[in-house]
């Protein structure tokens, strides 16, 4: 892949350094995890830049020789087992007190942490609006990625206003993972902080992948957490359309404890790995008919950069990464489903798409380093 590397030179010429505070509340805890994966590549990226200095805020887990960690003994613990409960929304959504309880702690900490590091610190590199709050009246400079999850933050009663108040009291870059969250996010914060989307990147072994088109047995995939949300139609639609002869492959963990019917070949979670050396190598197409809050889900990037067609329910977190007739089709209803399986059948249709994904994805989203130099520039325009 050709890529062009941005530098940056100060007027005096030399190369410009910036001192990176990055703060997230989900991290892999072990090299197979897959929670906050996004956070780990990230940071792995600033870590191999000769232009960051980075220290990370968030639960231990495996991390570059270069990576700072800014955590201390106590709050690597409290955030080990946040992460262990499943984080602050799954609490807020299974046990609501003990969720707020655990909000304001993580508030605390990192008001303190804020605080602390005024003066050792360039950029604040903030995951998730939560955690944008404890910097009112710090004058910071800050890079807040915003996720789809934060819009359901931003529905709560007054919620809006606070952030408001904290971003008039700092310089702050919203960046949203996703185009389509800047209108609304522009309508609440434009007057108050520039409004950014940052393209996330991919591993560059997802472009080594290649999928089957399909045969007399069709294989095909859906990745994700198994939720009401997350699952949407899927059960319902599928229960007519999958057999022996086109098999549904679900994997991910049920964290809602859902009944699976046994038409469904579920397999639990599964690492990075095992879904690139085991299942897309496998599997014809990806399908996923979520309801859920997404920003731009990070598993469509990869499933696109291996050349794997996509079958998505029309929500805005898939109309932006899937183009219907290139890339796959959106789907809203049984027969659009059904009319969408047997289109992918043909191999021509097949190969056509699975191409024009690969394509898109070395465009639009490129590799990791690659999201680094987006948010470099945001990095050099602020400070």
């Amino acid at each position: 892949m050709l890529r062009c590397r941005i530098i940056y030179r100060a007027s005096n010429g030399v190369g410009q350094q910036f001192r990176v505070l990055m703060t997230a509340t989900s991290y892999p805890l072990h090299e197979d995890d897959w929670q906050g994966l996004f956070i780990r590549k990230i940071a792995d990226a600033m870590a191999e830049s000769p232009v960051v200095d980075l220290s990370l805020w968030a639960p231990d887990g495996p991390r570059h020789a270069d990576v700072g960690y800014a955590c201390s003994v106590s709050d690597a613990k409290w955030l080990g087992e946040l992460a262990q409960r499943g984080g602050i929304a799954h609490m807020l959504r299974t046990h609501p007190l003990a969720g707020v309880a655990l909000g304001g702690g993580l508030l605390k900490r990192l008001r303190a942490l804020y605080k602390a590091r005024i003066d050792d610190v360039d950029i604040y590199h903030i995951n998730w609006l939560q955690n944008a709050l404890p910097l009112y009246g710090l004058n910071a400079k800050a890079v807040i990625t915003v996720l789809g999850t934060d819009f359901k933050l931003l529905k709560l009663p007054g919620m809006v206003a606070l952030l408001r108040r904290v971003m008039k009291t700092n310089r702050c870059v919203l960046a949203p993972n996703a185009a389509w969250m800047k209108q609304p996010l522009q309508q609440w914060f434009g007057d108050v902080a520039t409004v950014a989307p940052v393209n996330f990147g991919i591993d560059e072994s997802w472009y080594q992948l290649s999928c089957p088109p399909p045969g007399p047995t069709s294989h095909w995939l859906s990745v994700l957490r198994v939720t009401e949300d997350k699952i949407g139609r899927l059960f319902e639609w599928g229960e007519e359309i999958f057999s022996q002869d086109r098999q549904l492959h679900l994997i991910g963990p049920n964290q809602d404890n859902l009944e699976i019917p046994a038409w469904v070949k579920y397999h639990g979670s599964a690492t990075a790995r095992e879904l690139a050396e085991k299942w897309y190598p496998m599997c014809s197409g990806f399908i996923t008919l979520s309801e859920h809050s997404e920003g731009k889900p990070q598993v469509l990037l990869e499933t696109m950069a291996a050349g794997m067609p996509i079958i998505a329910s029309k929500i805005p977190a898939h109309e932006e990464v899937v183009s219907p007739g290139e890339h796959g089709y959106l789907v809203s209803s049984t027969l659009e489903f059904q009319r969408a399986l047997d289109q992918l059948g043909d191999p021509e249709v097949h190969r056509q798409l699975s191409e024009n994904c690969r394509q898109a994805s070395h465009k639009e989203y490129g590799v990791w380093s690659d999201c680094l130099d987006r948010y470099l520039e945001l990095y050099g325009m602020l400070t």
